[in-house]
């Protein structure tokens, strides 16, 4: 089951705004290896998903993960051929909002050379364009 908010107060959302840039979530607090969003997305609770597995399965289950969004805004749709009018449509999935400068993953315990290969393999389950970040210790 893809990832979801337990409850929410209210069962639709607007769109909202998607451009600007993350003035939170922008730096690494976790890890010592991150992947950054470089452009505004909407990333789906399966994309999100997909990206973690990839992740995880690079790695073969060492170090430490962490994932710094989560899916909580409402995306509703309405049944294709359907005419206009009767209301807003039935929420479908869930998306997070991802703005420029957002870090999306963290990584920690493991070599930077398995943690570059590691978060570019994740990379490509997203659709939308990313970087390589490490700790100034690191």
């Amino acid at each position: 089951m893809p990832l979801m908010p337990k409850r929410v107060k209210y069962r639709k959302q607007q769109r909202g705004w998607m451009n600007g840039i993350a003035t939170r979530g922008s730096k690494l607090s976790f890890g010592d290896y991150g992947l950054k969003a470089i452009d505004c997305a909407w990333v789906t609770a399966i994309q999100l998903e997909a990206a973690r597995v990839a992740l995880t399965r690079h790695v073969k289950r060492g170090g430490k993960i962490w994932m710094r969004i989560f899916p909580d805004k409402a995306y509703s749709k309405k049944p294709a051929e359907t005419r206009m009018g009767k209301g807003k449509g039935a929420p479908e999935y869930y998306v997070a909002v991802v703005k420029p400068g957002r870090i999306l993953f963290e990584m920690g315990g493991i070599p930077e050379a398995l943690a570059k290969s590691a978060l570019r393999l994740c990379a490509h389950k997203l659709s939308f364009r990313t970087k390589f970040v490490k700790r100034m210790g690191a």
